[in-house]
């Protein structure tokens, strides 16, 4: 528990760092580019995303798995031939499908999309789809050897920063989209070049020179990232359907302002995604070990501080979702349901939980796969059908249905599986915290009226929320909540020790 704490909290504080930076340099970019700009770089990703299906081949998860496995048991043969055998992988494939994309882009630009301004920057998008598949590779490499800590100092604390000045540079030099395609470039080599330098470093002697005899790649390792494979392709058209319906139906102006409010969206579940990073390798040992109990006691604990993390933040961005949409300019204020929608679905995400992992890392990955494949066809009839006549609020609509029903089923998988629940009688101390929480986030926002600009109402809404949740909910914790607390208290102490020293 402490170990995941631990890790969480630096992948939090990683994130939350990015997101803040990140929205206040979407707000500048928006302003820059405008929304139809915004539109053709989001249709542009959705083709990378399609592509990066296939550029990972299922080996970034399967390095969080087994990198873990071969380090912990010492089997450094086996991880040497993982490892050569993955790039030996990634590397041909990638530069086959940057090819396949420059090719075929043009024709899913001008006849699909019907934005032919969008030809003029594929190769551009071919290369993010190289960098990003070598770049996610040694980043799950880095959670495999359970250094997160490590990753979310390149990722979010070089990477963000040079990301948004070298953004910045370019979009006042005159160069638009050309030059923001670009800084996302330039700082995505950076932090591969990093990264490669952290797993390097991270990976055994003994594991970085070849064994007198060659290992072949396991068996287990094939089916396991076939399984992946496919989940990822199922995962494409749960997370990009509804840009890519959008590209098809309606114009590239609601997918600009859309592509802005789900980006917004995606900020709710920072707490679940830091518990992710170092809860699913702990998944996989505790149920190799047959620590069952454990693994449910650890799994209430971790939902419920996610819960307590989220609600907060996402009180702040329903009340506040047209102010918060109308900062990038009089064009997104439309996105606000958008927002708000989106918002609704992701409480149900994290209300719930791992329980995504909590199938992949215990072996029934079969179960998810079953869910994901009928939620993907979900998914697109419910865009196909509410697209046209809602606009991007039936997109919305559509997506925040399908994140509520594929968690629900997911968290049936998990109790048949595993036997595994998230809640106990201990959740009912948060709803105390959650009325105040909403109370004071309500009054900022109809009684609070004299305070210019509205983003300096929007920060001190969010601090006060999570001021009063967080206040009270400290209040009333159980023996495992104090367990999370003193870890993360002696994290801190311990890195204040150590600038005091320097």
């Amino acid at each position: 528990m402490g170990q995941i704490s631990r890790h969480s909290a630096v992948f939090f504080s990683g994130t939350l760092f990015t997101a803040v930076a990140g929205y206040f340099f979407k707000i500048y970019v928006a302003r820059m580019l405008g929304a139809e700009a915004l539109g053709i770089y989001a249709l542009g990703m959705t083709i990378v995303g399609f592509f990066g299906l296939f550029n990972g081949l299922g080996l970034p998860q399967a390095a969080v798995r087994f990198v873990a496995a071969y380090s912990a048991t010492r089997q450094y043969a086996r991880l040497h031939a993982f490892l050569r055998h993955a790039f030996v992988l990634l590397a041909p494939a990638n530069a086959v499908l940057a090819g396949v994309l420059i090719l075929l882009g043009s024709w899913i630009a001008r006849r699909l999309y019907h934005t032919p301004g969008l030809t003029a920057y594929l190769h551009l998008f071919a290369i993010i789809l190289v960098v990003s598949a070598f770049g996610t590779f040694l980043g799950q490499v880095l959670a495999g050897y359970k250094d997160v800590a490590r990753r979310t100092v390149i990722t979010s604390f070089i990477g963000s920063p040079l990301n948004i000045v070298l953004g910045i540079i370019l979009l006042a030099g005159g160069m638009g989209l050309r030059g923001y395609v670009w800084a996302q470039i330039g700082s995505g080599v950076i932090v591969l070049l990093l990264l490669m330098a952290s797993a390097w470093k991270l990976t055994p002697v003994a594991a970085r020179h070849a064994p007198a005899t060659p290992v072949p790649l396991e068996s287990e390792v094939f089916w396991f990232s076939a399984a992946v494979f496919a989940m990822n392709g199922l995962e494409f058209l749960l997370g990009q359907a509804d840009k890519i319906l959008m590209g098809i139906l309606l114009d590239v102006r609601q997918v600009g302002i859309y592509t802005v409010a789900a980006s917004m969206v995606a900020f709710v579940s920072i707490a679940l995604q830091s518990v992710n990073q170092i809860f699913s390798p702990t998944i996989a040992d505790l149920h190799a070990r047959g620590e069952q109990a454990l693994l449910g006691r650890i799994f209430q604990t971790l939902t419920k501080w996610i819960v307590g993390l989220t609600l907060p933040l996402a009180f702040v961005m329903i009340v506040y979702s047209k102010a918060l949409m109308r900062l990038f300019g009089p064009a997104f204020e439309a996105g606000w349901i958008v927002l708000i929608l989106g918002t609704l679905g992701q409480l149900i995400n994290t209300g719930v939980g791992s329980v995504g992992y909590l199938l992949l890392m215990s072996g029934n990955q079969k179960r998810l796969i079953r869910v994901q494949a009928v939620m993907a066809v979900f998914m697109v009839a419910a865009v196909a059908g509410l697209a046209r006549p809602f606009g991007m609020a039936g997109v919305a609509l559509a997506g925040a249905m399908t994140n509520a029903v594929t968690n629900y089923l997911c968290l049936r998988e998990v109790k048949a599986a595993l036997q595994l629940s998230p809640y106990n009688r201990t959740y009912l101390r948060l709803m105390g915290p959650c009325v105040a929480s909403i109370a004071v986030v309500l009054a900022s926002r109809f009684l609070v009226v004299d305070v210019h600009p509205e983003w300096v109402l929007i920060v001190i809404a969010l601090a006060a929320s999570y001021a009063t949740f967080g206040g009270l909910a400290l209040l009333r914790l159980d023996d495992d909540d104090r367990m999370i607390v003193g870890a993360i208290q002696r994290r801190l102490l311990g890195a204040a020790g150590k600038a005091s020293s320097l």
